[in-house]
C-alpha cells in the first residue's frame, strides 16, 4: 500500500513539474529559466518509484540548470494544490 501511494506522489509530483514547466508562468531571474528546465523531461522516467539510476544526460541537464530556478520552481509548484483547493502535499522520507 505505501508504495502505491508513493507511486501516486511521484507522479504527481511529475506531472505537476511537466504542467508548471509547459504553462509558462516561470518568471526567473532570465529568460534562460524556463528552456533550460524543460531540458530535464529527459529525466521523468526517473523519478517515479523503481525506475532505474538516472541517466548521463538527465545529470548533464540537471547540472546545466540555474539553481535559482530550479527553486523558484519548486516554490511555484508547491504553491499550485492550494491555488486548486487542496491541502498541502506533504512527503515523508521512506
Amino acid at each position: 500500500m505505501a508504495d502505491v501511494k508513493s507511486s501516486v506522489v511521484s507522479l504527481f509530483l511529475l506531472g505537476l513539474l511537466v504542467v508548471v514547466l509547459q504553462s509558462g508562468v516561470i518568471e526567473c531571474q532570465s529568460q534562460t529559466c524556463t528552456p533550460s528546465l524543460t531540458s530535464l523531461n529527459v529525466c521523468a522516467p526517473f523519478v517515479v518509484p523503481g525506475a532505474p539510476s538516472a541517466s548521463a544526460e538527465c545529470c548533464t541537464a540537471l547540472q546545466s540548470i540555474n539553481h535559482g530556478c530550479m527553486c523558484d520552481t519548486m516554490r511555484i509548484a508547491a504553491q499550485i494544490p492550494a491555488q486548486c483547493n487542496l491541502p498541502p502535499l506533504s512527503c515523508a522520507a521512506n
